[in-house]
């Protein structure tokens, strides 16, 4: 499995970037999200990577990040949701972004989507709102969440985050979030960041 490609950028495109590495280049296909990062042709990169192997092609996708990598791989998981439509979503905005998107049952974020309709952004909403969830506050050295979880707060923060949010940001959430467990509260707190 190729889980990382380093090198220079030989091509650059709308829907894709080939890498010199090794002498040899590595064609990955991209979102529009991951194209914002990558350098201009001739400069050295890092793109997370995972291949998908068909009977008749072995397709590479890149991604800026590993949180882009995992949510792709997340919305592979949802019926109906292909790599080309998975990469469409991604092209949407940062990850962050987007697991707000489902945490909250943001659906017309989703159907803005080309080759995305109501279906198909329900159907994200609904298979991966849990993982979304259980994603956010099971990260490392965050405590399993329970209904005796003491420090439903603590959790939250340290689930927000695990987001990306500043520690300033995830202060002011909390503020507004009401909720008796963590989930509830990050949940709360996300709703709240939607203008």
């Amino acid at each position: 499995m190729i889980g990382l490609v380093r090198g220079e950028v030989a091509v650059r495109r709308p829907d894709h970037v080939v890498v010199l590495a090794g002498g040899v280049g590595y064609r990955l296909a991209v979102s529009a999200e991951t194209l914002r990062h990558v350098p201009a042709a001739g400069t050295e990169t890092t793109l997370h990577a995972h291949l998908i192997v068909r009977d008749d092609a072995l397709m590479l996708y890149g991604f800026a990040t590993e949180e882009e990598r995992d949510l792709f791989l997340l919305l592979l998981g949802v019926q109906s949701v292909g790599p080309k439509v998975a990469l469409a979503v991604l092209s949407g905005g940062p990850p962050r972004e987007l697991l707000r998107a489902i945490a909250t049952g943001d659906a017309p974020r989703f159907q803005a989507v080309p080759g995305i309709g109501k279906r198909t952004a329900e159907r994200i909403i609904v298979e991966l709102r849990e993982k979304v969830g259980a994603a956010i506050v099971d990260q490392p050295g965050v405590p399993s969440v329970g209904p005796d979880a003491s420090d439903a707060r603590g959790v939250a923060r340290e689930g927000l985050l695990g987001l990306g949010y500043s520690a300033a940001e995830v202060e002011d959430l909390l503020a507004a979030a009401d909720g008796d467990t963590a989930e509830a509260l990050i949940s709360s707190a996300l709703r709240g960041t939607r203008s």
